[in-house]
């Protein structure tokens, strides 16, 4: 059993850094997360109030939370030296991020300090982009990846940033955004759940506002080193799912003044939203994030929010999980995910041909039809998403006909 060790709400800012943490909390911290077997007992430590209360701590709590300090980093490709592998199709727009990263933190800095990070930073974004080629680069990896340079160091940031990429954030590294947009789909659901009045106030507006905070683990919008630190110890801790809770409590404590502003007036509102409020509690936001995962568990939520995710996304695939999982297991279902997103592409492009040939289609013989789905169906599997796709095609057909 650990012993409880949360500090009191005296000892932790609004921003969720520690004042003067005891040195001997610290030691005490770093020994349970260097010595436990059990997963559960770090991430309770990293959802308590304070977090993991210094890096020090999160030197050792976060490789253990993402599984990097016991999984390798790479398969078999770890033995060339990744300056000798094939460029990635995006290290010009890693270039182009890097030049414009530590802009908040860390403070104090000389240019040539701040130039041997951009460096860092470049060769562990290059580095993980080279040795999993399949992952596409998006705008805002930098600044999740900077949190992570600066907390473990180069050494053990490249491991822990390629279990990140595949395990915790893979839905945002994928070919196409539709899986990103459809974390952003479970908050209307969310907010109904809690304040249908609210949700509904909203509903001119489309949750995009939304995008850049849980697309870089709000590591984009938050300018305080001690408050990311701090939130990326729970967002580690968590399940994926919870980033998106965490966003409806930040649009939940802005109620009032969301209702201040017309239903009417949806730029204003995407406006508003798109901009984290400051000074932002993040102790407190934590804290109501967890209260809201419990009471409303996404499995639970209304319009089947949760039916409508795929089976291979992060939010389903960290859903509940004991231990790490592998990076083995990461690649498998992303690969299964770009299956899905291609063959859901494919049903799209055949409702477009069949609407674009719809006055020679409906003269085709219901026999050639069967031909052709069938042969979708043989080459393509039984996926739920396939057959939704099929019976829109279908649908199509049957306003074709007499």
């Amino acid at each position: 059993m650990t012993r409880n060790t949360a500090l009191s709400s005296d000892a932790v800012r609004a921003n969720g850094s520690v004042v003067n943490a005891d040195p001997t909390t610290v030691k005490d911290y770093i020994r349970i997360c260097s010595t436990t077997k059990e997963l559960s007992s770090i991430a309770s430590l990293a959802s308590s109030r304070g977090g993991l209360l210094d890096d020090r701590v999160r030197c050792v709590a976060w490789p253990k939370l993402l599984g990097s300090d016991v999984s390798p980093a790479f398969s078999a490709n770890v033995i060339l030296d990744w300056r000798s592998l094939p460029k990635h199709k995006d290290e010009d727009q890693v270039r182009l991020d890097v030049n414009r990263s530590f802009i908040y933190y860390p403070k104090n800095e000389s240019e040539q300090q701040l130039d041997r990070r951009k460096g860092d930073l470049s060769d562990v974004i290059t580095e993980v982009l080279r040795r999993h080629p399949r992952l596409c680069y998006f705008q805002g990896f930098h600044d999740i990846v900077q949190v992570v340079l600066l907390v473990l160091g180069k050494e053990l940031a490249i491991s822990a940033v390629t279990h990140l990429s595949l395990l915790r954030i893979r839905d945002f590294m994928l070919p196409s955004l539709s899986p990103s947009l459809a974390h952003l789909a479970l908050l209307p659901a969310i907010l109904y759940s809690v304040d249908a009045k609210l949700c509904q106030h909203l509903s001119g507006t489309q949750p995009f506002f939304a995008l850049a905070a849980t697309l870089t683990l709000y590591a984009h919008e938050i300018e305080d080193y001690g408050a990311i630190a701090r939130l990326f110890d729970f967002l580690l801790a968590e399940d994926a799912v919870v980033s998106v809770y965490v966003f409806a409590i930040i649009i939940l404590s802005r109620r009032k003044e969301l209702f201040e502003i017309p239903a009417d007036e949806p730029e204003m509102l995407h406006f508003t939203l798109s901009k984290l409020p400051k000074p932002l509690d993040v102790e407190d936001m934590i804290e109501r994030a967890k209260t809201l995962v419990l009471k409303h568990p996404p499995e639970r939520l209304p319009f089947r929010a949760w039916h409508k995710i795929s089976a291979y996304s992060v939010l389903k695939t960290t859903r509940g999980f004991s231990k790490p999982q592998t990076l083995i297991e990461g690649e498998a279902y992303f690969a299964r995910q770009v299956t899905q997103l291609n063959r859901a592409q494919l049903g799209q492009n055949i409702q477009l041909t069949v609407w674009r040939y719809r006055r020679t289609a409906g003269g085709v013989g219901i026999a050639l039809l069967i031909g052709l789905v069938s042969v979708w169906i043989q080459n393509s599997g039984a996926e739920g998403t396939h057959f939704t796709a099929l019976r829109r095609v279908w649908a199509v057909f049957r306003l074709l006909g007499p």
